[in-house]
Parts: structure tokens; sequence; C-alpha cells
């Protein structure tokens, strides 16, 4: 949610600002050392008014380029480092959906359960929605986001939510069809913490954050103090204003805050098996199929499609003044992960030049 209202002062400040940005652009470009990858991401981040981005490249599991663009925080001209923290919206889903393989692999859940074994305060029109179906969004739940009632704000309880939730009318009967709900893997949060006793969020840290060293990824709670905190912009007619902090809380759905760095331990841990088993990522990289037996472009917190001829796996994510990437091409050895602190969506545009610049020449850029 947004509430976009700039005073004609607000405008020239932020126009000023973004003159200065402009001014730091080209004084990179000028002098930095011929890199397509650094001249691609410096004319995206012109075209499209990006305050700042920070990547990363892996390469047959070997990090190939890290590096960080433009600014953190406009207002105190701060430049963004490669341990910038932020919102990575809904890339966040591939943690949950990690948090349920992973209490299944320790025989606590499985997949096919009904949602009634693990959330108490379902309703009986939930009687046929199992957990497969919010991981790969054919529940046919609605999705509440952009929905009053939902503020961060408010900080609804676990049966306030479900009740929000089930008044609203489905979209269609679990199973019949495809259509991407935060409302589900909102749900799969509460089953984490259902099923396994701890808070979503203490899950994660002790199950997979603090194994892989990813020691500041974190919720994005606005309350906290969170170190190198990246600050997120909204565009008004062209002109960056702070973003809105009348959040939608999006909690499981898409409230983690990470860097690169942390970003790059998570797909090396899918890179290997110390983590999830290979039936459990099988599992999580085959895309669904409906009741009909149609295919579908999801598996569980991940896309998985196929981009000029070549297998691809990936998630982006978008909260109000961020958008995020994480680009996997197996079969190439090759992942990129992009983070900026704009709410125009295209980090998935810069990820997906960057992979095309790897993947389209047999030597690095």
């Amino acid at each position: 949610m947004r509430r976009n209202h700039p005073a004609s002062s607000v405008l020239r400040a932020g126009a000023g600002r973004w003159r200065w940005l402009l001014l730091a652009f080209n004084t990179l470009v000028r002098v930095a050392q011929a890199d397509p990858v650094d001249d691609l991401v410096l004319q995206e981040m012109h075209t499209h008014q990006i305050p700042g981005v920070a990547l990363t490249v892996i390469k047959h599991g070997r990090e190939v380029k890290t590096a960080a663009y433009g600014v953190a925080n406009l207002e105190l001209n701060v430049p963004v480092r490669s341990d910038t923290v932020f919102e990575i919206g809904s890339v966040t889903k591939q943690f949950t959906a990690a948090a349920i393989l992973l209490l299944q692999q320790q025989g606590k859940l499985s997949v096919n359960d009904p949602l009634s074994k693990h959330l108490p305060a379902a309703p009986g029109a939930w009687t046929n929605i199992t957990i497969r179906h919010l991981l790969t969004h054919t529940s046919g739940i609605k999705n509440y986001t952009g929905l009053h009632g939902f503020e961060f704000s408010k900080h609804l309880t676990q049966r306030q939510f479900i009740q929000a939730v089930a008044a609203l009318k489905p979209d269609f009967a679990p199973g019949a069809a495809w259509k991407y709900s935060n409302s589900g893997y909102n749900l799969l949060g509460l089953i984490v913490e259902n099923v396994s006793g701890q808070s979503y969020w203490q899950f994660l840290r002790d199950h997979i954050w603090h194994p892989l060293g990813m020691n500041a990824t974190t919720d994005r709670n606005p309350g906290v103090i969170i170190t190198n905190r990246a600050a997120g912009y909204e565009q008004t007619n062209h002109v960056h204003i702070n973003r809105d902090y009348d959040l939608t809380d999006i909690f499981s759905a898409g409230a983690i805050v990470s860097t690169v760095g942390d970003l790059a331990r998570w797909h090396g841990a899918l890179d290997g098996e110390h983590l999830l088993t290979r039936e459990s990522k099988l599992q999580m990289w085959t895309p669904a199929r409906l009741n009909d037996g149609q295919g579908t472009s999801y598996g569980f917190g991940w896309f998985i499609q196929t981009l000029d001829g070549r297998r691809n796996i990936a998630h982006n994510g978008a909260t109000s003044g961020f958008s995020a990437s994480a680009q996997r091409y197996p079969d190439d050895g090759l992942n990129v992960i992009v983070l900026t602190n704009t709410d125009e969506m295209v980090a998935a545009v810069v990820a997906k030049k960057v992979a095309a610049l790897y993947l389209d020449s047999p030597k690095q850029p």
C-alpha cells in the first residue's frame, strides 16, 4: 500500500537530489574501468532513475562479480555497499517454502496435509485446501495485499488474520486454477509456527540463516534498527520521494531484508544438499499441475520456466520502495542476484540483462 502526496517543496528537493545522483553516475562512468556489467547497470540506473543497486554473480559455485552502485540513502548521501541491507519482497517466499520442506524432512508435516491439520482456526470452507495448494498458488484463497485492514500497524493475530482472509470470496476451487496469493504464503508462515513451536523468524534464524552465516538477514520491521539498512524510494512524476511507511503486513510472504552476500550463501546452499535434500529440491523446483492436468510455471516459492532456450528458476520481489530479483540458470551454473531501493520493477530487468552477458559469451564479461 502507498500514499503519494509530495508537496512542491518535496518535488524541488527530490529533483535536486536526482541532479546530484546523475552527476555521481557520470563520474563513475568516467573513472570506472571498462566493464560491460558496470556499463549495463549504470545505464539501467540512469534510464529508470534507480537510486542504488547491489548485485552478485555466481558461476559454477564461484563468486565472479559483486558490485555496488549509487546511493542507499539520498538524504544522507550514503553510498550502496556490498553489505547494504535491502528489502527482498517476494524472494522471501523461497525461504518460507524451504521452512516447510525442512519440517517435512523432519517428519513433522507433509505438503499433502490439509490446512486444518496445522491451522486449528481454519474455516470449514478450506477443508480441501492442502499445504501444497498454498505453496503453488493454487488454493483459490484471495490475495489480501492492497486491501484495507491488513496494515503492519494492526499486526493481526493468527486467528484474526485467518478470519479476515476467510471472509474474502475465494477466486476458485482448490487446484482448479493458478493465481498469485500472498495470503497463502502468510498462512504457510503460520503453519511453520504451529508445527515448530517457534516464531517464523526464529525458525528461519535457527535452521537456515545462522547455519549458513546469513547474519544480516532478518525481519524488515521498521521499528527495529538494522545496521546498513537502505532507505526505500518511490517515484512521482519521475521524482523520488521517501517510501510509504503505512505498510501492508506481508510477514512470511515478503518481509525479509538481506544483502547480496547473504543471498549468495543461500544460493550456495541450494547447490548442495546439506540443507535441503535432493528430493526436497526436486519438489520445490517442479512446476505444479492443476486438477485437469494443465501445467503451471510455479513450484514451491520459485517460478520455473525456459528463457531463450535455457532453464530458468527465479523469483522477483517488490515492496514499497524496493525491488529484488534472484535468477538461477542451473544448466549453465549461473546465479544472478540484484537488489535495488526503488519501487520500479526493474531488478528483474537488470538481473536478466546481466545474466545474458555471461550466458552469451564463453568468456566472463
